[in-house]
């Protein structure tokens, strides 16, 4: 037990410093994980006509017309990223992204097929991403964080 002890006192100093790195870390994550989303948007928008013969003829989003389904989208990859870098409504903006990110995967058969494995691990890797922020929060260095600052303030 005392091994066991001694090892856990080498460990703080390396525990303290990755707390006070855990701030920075959140926010490379969340400018990451947006910038990722907010440029597949504005490729959406850049040729709209290609973004509706994609989502009629290629993508089989479920229940959804094509049009509103390639809206809806688009919507959210352009509308939700700056939320997720301000980390303003942060734990919205990831939950939204992550619906975003499955619908995506969902809805190519190519992904869901696996018939691209370095395709799907992005996916796979942005949705961990994203769900490790909506647990978590956006963390210190963020808007929210300093919302609740006020808020505990008062």
């Amino acid at each position: 037990m005392n091994a066991l002890f001694r090892l856990y006192d080498l460990s703080a100093p390396l525990v303290r410093a990755a707390d006070l790195l855990r701030p920075l870390l959140l926010l490379a994550l969340r400018l990451y994980l947006a910038s990722v989303f907010f440029r597949s948007g504005l490729t959406k928008i850049a040729d709209w006509d290609t973004t509706l013969y994609l989502f009629t003829e290629e993508y089989a989003v479920p229940v959804l017309p094509p049009a509103l389904a390639a809206f809806m989208g688009t919507a959210g990859e352009l509308l939700l990223p700056p939320l997720l870098a301000l980390g303003l409504a942060g734990r919205f903006a990831a939950l939204g992204l992550t619906v975003v990110n499955a619908m995506a995967v969902l809805s190519y058969p190519a992904l869901f097929g696996f018939d691209c494995p370095a395709a799907l691990q992005s996916h796979i890797a942005w949705g961990a991403g994203l769900l490790a922020l909506f647990a978590f929060g956006p963390g210190a260095l963020s808007v929210d964080h300093l919302i609740a600052a006020r808020r505990m303030a008062r």
